[in-house]
């Protein structure tokens, strides 16, 4: 079981900041990471490959499968079939996407809960494209803001509606 702890990311709620200028009124900090509980520990999800190398989350031949299933989906374009290879993500669920790069329970559960911050398992059952975009939402996010895809108001969330309001 993956319990996540943070706040808001690079996403909808960003752009929306970003688009009204609210930021202009609030700082913001980040937040120093995000940790699972599995097997009776707390773990840190990795943020970088070193971290990712030495985790504890994932056997070391999961972290090559896993790492291979990240670049896919990096490289993943919609409108480019070449980058496809074999897999049609808009008609596959997520759970056959998962399976087809040979991932354990244990990691199929660390990708849905942890990066894509899916709350239960109904994601297996869903088309594996919102996987791969949020994923790909939690890396770029962690590309914009460092060591962590988390950001929060310095003084609280109660900053965001004064904000707003100025």
């Amino acid at each position: 079981m993956f319990i996540w702890f943070g706040c808001i990311w690079s996403g909808n709620l960003v752009k929306l900041l970003l688009s009204t200028k609210v930021t202009r009124y609030l700082e913001f900090k980040q937040i120093g990471g995000s940790y699972v509980f599995q097997e009776n520990k707390i773990h840190k999800v990795p943020a970088t490959p070193a971290e990712a190398l030495a985790s504890g989350l994932m056997g070391i031949f999961q972290k090559r499968k896993f790492k291979n299933m990240l670049e896919y989906m990096h490289n993943w374009s919609e409108a480019d079939q070449s980058t496809w290879k074999g897999m049609d993500i808009t008609k596959s669920t997520a759970k056959e996407f998962l399976d087809w790069w040979g991932l354990d329970e244990n990691t199929v559960s660390f990708t849905g809960h942890a990066l894509a911050l899916y709350d239960n398992d109904a994601y297996l059952r869903q088309p594996a494209k919102e996987l791969v975009m949020r994923c790909k939402l939690y890396a770029d996010s962690v590309a914009r803001y460092g060591s962590s895809p988390y950001i929060y108001p310095l003084y609280g969330i109660g900053g965001l509606p004064e904000g707003f309001s100025r």
